[in-house]
């Protein structure tokens, strides 16, 4: 299976050409873009209902997913996030660890790897991002999307700017390897907290990568309230 992402960073779209009859792409519902007409879709609820339940009412996914398979080589699928913005494409293996992804974040991944629901602890009620995180683990390739650009930020690398560890804004986490650990925290006192725009980050430490998004969708959503109309009785 081969891809290539298309027009990043603002209107990130996959294209994926299978190799190989057989071969098959788990998609999160309403992502596909176009296909071959000899591509199969079977649409299901991955890993059982109990599984799905968890993933939609915990996670922010969809609670069915679509399951793409090849019926020939060469045969080419396209997919694309509902937000305008970019994609990742993550190659995991089970030695690196999981990956944490904030909800809405989780596109595509290859039938080798497993998603569950991993508990953020009480600090997720005040992250701004949920209180469940969706866990990435096992072997095959992963994709995330995101609003806006995606950037890496290494933490616990010398020489690097996370080096001692780093401070995202919770709105713009978008994922996190498995070695990284963080603490939600005010930005500075009462006055900072309420009057610099900024709210609450996430102090990232350990040794691992951090995947931060160039806009934060709850900032989009306060700025265009004031212009919706208004409905009067």
């Amino acid at each position: 299976m081969r891809h290539t992402i298309l027009q990043r960073p603002d209107f990130g779209m996959i294209d994926v050409t299978f190799d190989n009859p057989g071969e098959q792409l788990v998609v999160e519902a309403g992502a596909m873009v176009g296909r071959d007409t000899a591509i199969t879709m079977e649409t299901n609820m991955r890993g059982g209902l109990g599984a799905a339940l968890k993933r939609a009412a915990l996670g922010g996914e969809s609670l069915f997913q679509n399951t793409f398979t090849a019926t020939a080589g060469g045969q080419r699928l396209q997919l694309a996030p509902s937000a305008e913005g970019d994609i990742m494409h993550l190659p995991m293996t089970p030695e690196q660890g999981g990956v944490f992804v904030q909800s809405g974040g989780y596109l595509a991944s290859s039938t080798g790897v497993t998603l569950d629901t991993k508990w953020g602890g009480a600090k997720g009620f005040f992250s701004g991002a949920g209180l469940f995180l969706l866990k990435a683990s096992g072997q095959g390739d992963l994709w995330i999307a995101s609003y806006g650009a995606i950037h890496a930020i290494a933490v616990g690398q010398p020489g690097t700017p996370g080096a001692n560890g780093y401070v995202v804004d919770t709105g713009h986490i978008l994922a996190f390897t498995e070695g990284v650990s963080y603490r939600v925290e005010k930005v500075g006192g009462l006055k900072s907290m309420f009057l610099s725009g900024e709210g609450l980050v996430a102090r990232f430490e350990g040794q691992g990568t951090v995947w931060i998004m160039g806009r934060n969708p709850s900032a989009l959503a306060a700025y265009v309230r004031p212009f919706r109309p208004a409905k009067s009785n």
